[in-house]
């Protein structure tokens, strides 16, 4: 059912990396729930254009190889969708999920996005990514040269900043409890 994209065949690109304080194995299991992990399209914001998206799975709620993911919902008063499936998934170290189909959305077209935790004296080191491909109709495909490359950036910076923060939040809440 999934289409597996050749190397190069995304040609744009955009990644974050930070160092997370706890164990791969905790911060896998935080972002292997895929509501947490897009809680920032869920919400509205100026960057969703005054919009948020809405999440369905089937039943193995996107913690399998093969799971479907839909997701739907309006930005800038336009309806968008995505049809995801789940396509790697090795705990704790890696997760990839891509597009399948043509997606409607504003900035990208099709897209191929994961994550990967490498384990450090300090914790984990958390790297997401995401590779995609323009919109192919002309209104988005200009919107998404003008804006992909941001939208993307902040995508995968709302991810990673999320999980930094979770575990900070943790950490001093189990810190205050321990007095």
């Amino acid at each position: 059912m999934t289409s597996r994209h050749l190397p190069g065949a995304l040609p744009h690109r955009a990644e974050r990396n930070a160092a997370v304080s706890a164990s791969p194995e905790q911060v896998f299991a935080l972002l292997d729930d895929h509501n947490r992990l897009a809680s920032h399209m869920s919400r509205s914001s100026w960057q969703m254009g005054g919009g948020s998206m809405k999440t369905i799975f089937n039943e193995s709620g996107g913690q399998n190889i093969g799971s479907h993911i839909r997701m739907s919902g309006r930005v800038l008063g336009i309806k968008l969708s995505l049809y995801e499936v789940v396509t790697e998934r090795d705990p704790p170290t890696r997760k990839v999920w891509e597009t399948v189909g043509t997606p409607r959305l504003l900035v990208s077209g099709s897209y191929r996005m994961g994550f990967e935790l490498t384990p450090v004296p300090t914790g984990s080191q958390l790297r997401v990514f995401i590779e995609y491909a323009l919109p192919i109709p002309w209104l988005e495909h200009w919107l998404g040269r003008l804006f992909g490359g941001y939208y993307a950036r902040w995508c995968t910076h709302r991810m990673v900043n999320d999980a930094v923060q979770h575990f900070s939040a943790n950490a001093q809440s189990d810190a205050g409890s321990a007095l």
